[in-house]
């Protein structure tokens, strides 16, 4: 599996990283063998970017990413997580749950928004100790929307030092928006964007800004949600779309998506995977999995090639924009075990 270096830095990213929210029991329990197991076999596809952060599980997804990486060479890899919110002891102990975040583990913790300096080294400490870890590669602005001005004036200069130090490699910001990260790239030296949900087959808001401005920059963006929370793998009402049932325009649309591709005879989860790579700020594809034949599937997928034909169509259906760009026919390198990318 290819890989490419983010923004100016020397750290590589795999084509296809390993988001690991469901290593952090998103909505449902994923046991601990479950998790080593999914981790296992990206790594066995070839996958070598793994992305988490304090907020999946309350820690829980860090720590379980951090001992199933443990019998890998440390440079052998590239960790990513977060700093924004800091996890504080609950004076319950536990008592309840933590599914109005959307974790199915224990309420152990909460969370406190912290984009102070201060903040984000306490942050930092901390996801090395649940990891295992010495250092993290990528260091990522964890949702600052209501946070900017203290996320721009004291954690950005923080992570810049350490970046300075070279204690982490690259920064940046992940968010489910487009238009901040855009600011954060005009107005800041970091090497790349996790964009979420909003550069996908489905909509491409992050066209307007984002990506022109860091392709024009040399930033990196990383694209998530792909699938927009599900809806693009299999739309059919009560389907869920950013976390929530999706309203009927916008299954209609999924729904007529998924006639194009059929015609094609291309999964619909297949185009929308390989969408992204058309665009030339984005060096990799984010996706979840809670076990292994979900990280076989999307390697399969990524593998498959998309003829013009199909974007063609999309064009003339008016489900893709004239001048959205699009992947070339030929499909990314097959992911193979032997095939790790070079450090």
């Amino acid at each position: 599996m290819r890989s490419t270096g983010l923004g100016a830095t020397a750290v590589p990213v795999s084509e296809l990283a390993l988001g690991c929210a469901a290593l952090g029991n998103l909505f449902h329990p994923v046991t601990d063998e479950a998790a080593h197991a999914t981790v296992d076999a990206a790594w066995d596809a070839g996958i070598r970017t793994f992305d988490t952060a304090p907020h999946y599980g309350l820690g829980l997804s860090e720590r379980r990413l951090g001992a199933a990486l443990r019998r890998h060479p440390r440079n052998a890899y590239t960790l990513s997580t977060k700093v924004g919110r800091l996890l504080v002891p609950d004076p319950d102990g536990g008592a309840g749950d933590d599914l109005a975040n959307g974790f199915a583990v224990p309420a152990t913790h909460r969370r406190v928004w912290d984009f102070s300096a201060d903040g984000v080294l306490r942050s930092l400490e901390a996801s090395l100790e649940r990891l295992g870890v010495d250092r993290v590669d990528v260091a990522l602005l964890h949702d600052p929307d209501d946070h900017a001005e203290q996320a721009l004036r004291e954690a950005y200069p923080a992570l810049e030092r350490l970046r300075a130090e070279g204690v982490i490699g690259a920064i940046g910001v992940g968010m489910n928006q487009s238009a901040l990260p855009a600011r954060f790239v005009r107005e800041t030296d970091m090497d790349v964007v996790l964009l979420a949900g909003r550069y996908t087959l489905l909509e491409q808001d992050g066209l307007t800004e984002l990506l022109p401005e860091a392709a024009a920059r040399g930033r990196s963006v990383l694209i998530g949600g792909v699938f927009n929370s599900g809806l693009l793998t299999a739309p059919r009402p009560g389907a869920t779309y950013d976390y929530a049932p999706a309203p009927q325009p916008v299954l209609d649309r999924a729904l007529r998506l998924l006639a194009v591709c059929e015609r094609h005879g291309v999964p619909l989860r297949g185009a929308a995977l390989r969408f992204p790579f058309g665009h030339p700020a984005v060096a990799s594809v984010l996706t979840g999995a809670r076990t292994p034949e979900e990280v076989r599937d999307t390697v399969e997928q990524l593998g498959r090639p998309i003829p013009d034909a199909l974007w063609d169509e999309l064009r003339a259906e008016g489900l893709l924009d004239p001048g959205i760009p699009v992947p070339a026919a030929t499909a990314p390198s097959p992911a193979a075990a032997s095939a790790a990318p070079s450090r």
